[in-house]
C-alpha cells in the first residue's frame, strides 16, 4: 500500500507540471501570435485605403479596355463635339444637328450619339455666352434673345438652358433699343414713329413699349 501511494504522488505531481508547461506553452503561442499581428498586419484603415486604390486601377484599366475598342470614327465625332461645344458655345441639339449634317460633318448617327454620350459640359452656360453675344454685337431685345436661344432654326437651347440665360443677362435693353432705334433712323430713314411700330412689333424686335418709348425720346431730333 506505501509504494502504490508513492506511484501516486508522483504521477499527481507530474500531472501539474505537465499542466503548467502546456499553459505557459499556449500562452507564449498566443503572445507570438498577437505580437506578429500587431507587427505585420495593416490597420484597417490602411487596408480601405489599398482595395481603393487597386480599384480605381481596375477602373482605369476597364476605361482603357474600352477606349481601345471605340471606333475611330466614333472619337472623331467626340472630338468635333467638344471643339463646338467649347469654342463655338453652342447647344447639345445643335452640336449633334452638325456633326450629322450633310452640309456639316456628315457623321454617322451612331457616332454623333456616341459622342454626345460621352460630352460633359455646361449648356446653360453656352446659352448664357450666347445671349450676351446677341445682347453686345446685335443688340437684341430680351425676348428676341429667348427666342432665337431656343428656335428650331437658331441655337437649339432648351428653354430651362435660355431662361437660365436670360435670368442671369446683364444688359441694358433700353440702350439695346437706342442702338436699334438708330440704326433704323440712319439706314433706313424710317420716321420715329415706324421706328417705335418696328421696335415692339412681335415680327420685329420685340422689345417692350418703356423700351422703345426710351429709344424713341433719345433718337437724334
Amino acid at each position: 500500500m506505501k509504494k502504490f501511494f508513492k506511484m501516486g504522488c508522483f504521477g499527481f505531481i507530474g500531472l501539474i507540471v505537465l499542466i503548467i508547461i502546456i499553459g505557459v506553452a499556449t500562452s507564449g503561442g498566443d503572445n507570438g501570435e498577437q505580437t506578429a499581428n500587431d507587427n505585420n498586419e495593416p490597420v484597417s484603415g490602411e487596408v480601405s485605403d489599398d482595395k481603393a486604390a487597386v480599384e480605381n486601377e481596375e477602373s482605369k484599366k476597364e476605361d482603357t479596355k474600352e477606349e481601345d475598342n471605340v471606333p475611330s470614327e466614333y472619337k472623331s465625332a467626340l472630338k468635333k463635339a467638344e471643339a463646338y461645344a467649347t469654342t463655338m458655345d453652342m447647344s447639345k441639339n445643335a452640336i449633334f444637328a452638325q456633326l450629322t449634317s450633310e452640309n456639316g460633318e456628315k457623321f454617322a448617327a451612331e457616332a454623333a450619339e456616341y459622342a454626345m454620350s460621352k460630352l460633359e459640359h455646361d449648356w446653360k452656360a453656352n446659352a448664357l455666352k450666347k445671349a450676351e453675344s446677341y445682347s453686345d454685337t446685335m443688340q437684341m431685345s430680351k425676348q428676341a434673345i429667348y427666342d432665337q436661344l431656343i428656335s428650331e432654326n437658331g441655337e437649339k437651347f432648351t428653354e430651362a438652358e435660355a431662361q437660365y440665360a436670360i435670368d442671369n443677362l446683364k444688359a441694358d435693353f433700353k440702350e439695346n433699343a437706342l442702338a436699334k432705334a438708330k440704326s433704323y433712323q440712319e439706314t433706313m430713314s424710317m420716321s420715329p414713329e415706324a421706328i417705335r411700330d418696328q421696335l415692339t412689333s412681335e415680327h420685329g424686335e420685340k422689345f417692350t413699349q418703356e423700351e422703345a418709348d426710351y429709344a424713341i425720346e433719345n433718337l437724334d431730333k
